[in-house]
């Protein structure tokens, strides 16, 4: 592997740190940038960057455990430098060890930093050396330590996630969260099978590796898709990036060919989209220019001409559409806490606090949007995150405290994904009713049976597909 190829990871995981920008659009641009170097390269680029921001965790504990000098600690430069060059040498067996520390090196020496270059490979070479025997904290005494360097996850989601799952529903929400997460493609509904079938003979004939997702026909995996854009069907429109989860949602709302529906933070448009192949007219909203352009560009490309687009805050009431709408979808903005899987770095953006201020603004969206919805209307409130501050409680607070009643989703969600539900409740019923003996059981012990009847979390690691929350609700005909 050439210098230059792992000067470029270097420079793209420095960018990150400075800029703060989002590490899948950052990526992709880099990607865009160096067309021209061949898939090899261009994979390696891809793997190392995604590797060293979905470990960094576990990088630094190990690099700790070798080094001198704490990674907190390090000049950014070296610090980028050596996280790269762990993840090749623990993840990356075709990639000598040899060749890593001696490139490291060279990359210290070419970028100004040539007294630390006997440190870079002195790290790096201790690493080497010890790989076979690196330690993990103590998973009995440290379970919070053990799970969140084994998992590369901030102790406080591990915390959380320990306090509403158990110890084994944890884990394993953690492990699917490593696994790799493949692209979904979402194909238009109203295409005839005959015609999406021949949509996925082509992609396959342009090396696409594609599978239908087991929970929506219309809905599948697929790998090898490095530039979206330039897919056989992207353009003419048959199909969107949109994961099954958020089609489910929609699905669960069965809308009507005579329905009007709003969607109030609409971006990037999946559901608007989707709900607009089955309404009568769609109203899709969110808080900025930016936000609606792309909302736009997505309803141009998949041809959708019954959805009228608009800049609003969500948060504020708009008497004009009071008791208009027989649907309205509230996709709140929320921690992403599943969907890490794909957007490695929230996992470091989001803070405990931030969670709470979230729950905060979703619930005066709520307050501010429920009125859209006649009486005898569906709201379909979401999020793409595991927490019950943002889910189950929300559940609690519209039906206890807002005119609407919850609406079971047996026969709305696919009967295998029903069937995985009322196992996992009860599974986690087993394991101690949503938490084990070190710690408290959380918000869905509160919930009745209809409240959690009208909800679903979809988790990695049980469901095919992201973590994701929705429920549903009926506004009272007499509210």
């Amino acid at each position: 592997m050439a210098d230059h190829i792992r000067e470029i990871v270097l420079d793209t995981l420095m960018s990150l740190e400075k800029s703060g920008d989002y590490s899948n659009r950052l990526i992709r641009g880099v990607l865009d940038k160096y067309d021209y170097l061949d898939g090899r390269d261009k994979s390696f680029i891809k793997r190392v960057t995604e590797g060293v921001i979905e470990r960094r965790p576990e990088l630094d504990y190990y690099l700790d455990h070798v080094s001198s000098l704490p990674v907190r600690k390090m000049k950014p430069l070296i610090r980028s430098l050596l996280r790269m060059g762990a993840y090749q040498i623990l993840y990356m067996d075709a990639v000598p060890d040899r060749a890593v520390c001696n490139e490291a090196v060279n990359l210290a020496g070419k970028r100004g930093f040539g007294s630390l270059k006997g440190f870079v490979n002195g790290v790096l070479r201790a690493l080497s050396k010890g790989k076979g025997n690196l330690p993990l904290p103590d998973g009995e005494k440290e379970p919070v330590r053990f799970l969140s360097v084994k998992y590369s996850m901030p102790d406080w989601i591990v915390e959380l996630w320990l306090a509403g799952y158990g110890r084994e529903a944890a884990e394993r929400i953690l492990a699917g969260l490593m696994r790799i997460h493949p692209v979904s493609l979402r194909f238009s509904s109203v295409l005839p099978g005959e015609e999406r079938e021949g949509w996925v003979k082509r992609l396959r004939e342009a090396g696409v590796g594609i599978q239908e997702n087991p929970y929506l026909p219309y809905v599948f995996f697929a790998e090898r898709t490095d530039n979206i854009g330039m897919l056989p069907g992207y353009g003419e429109g048959a199909f969107m990036v949109q994961d099954a989860s958020s089609a489910l949602a929609v699905e669960a709302a069965r809308i009507k060919d005579t329905d009007f529906v709003m969607d109030i933070c609409a971006a990037p448009g999946g559901k608007s989209i989707l709900a607009a192949e089955k309404a009568s007219g769609v109203l899709s909203r969110d808080i900025s220019p930016a936000k609606t352009d792309v909302l736009e560009e997505n309803i141009r490309r998949m041809k959708a001409s019954n959805i009228q687009v608009q800049v609003y805050d969500a948060t504020s009431f708009d008497g004009e559409y009071e008791e208009k709408a027989d649907v309205v979808f509230m996709d709140v903005p929320c921690s992403g806490l599943g969907v890490i899987g794909k957007k490695r770095d929230i996992k470091y953006r989001v803070t405990r606090q931030e969670t709470e201020e979230l729950a905060a603004l979703q619930r005066r969206i709520v307050d501010n949007s429920w009125r859209y919805v006649k009486p005898g209307g569906i709201l379909l409130y979401s999020t793409c995150t595991i927490h019950t501050g943002e889910n189950e409680a929300m559940v609690k607070y519209i039906s206890e405290n807002l005119p609407f009643e919850p609406v079971s989703l047996e026969g709305t969600l696919p009967t295998a994904l029903w069937e995985q539900k009322k196992r996992l409740e009860e599974e986690l019923r087993q394991a101690g009713a949503w938490g084990d003996k070190s710690h408290q059981p959380q918000v869905p012990l509160q919930l009745t049976e209809a409240q959690q009847a009208s909800c679903i979390q979809l988790l990695p690691g049980y469901m095919e597909c992201d973590g994701f929350f929705f429920a549903k609700f009926r506004r009272r005909e007499d509210s």
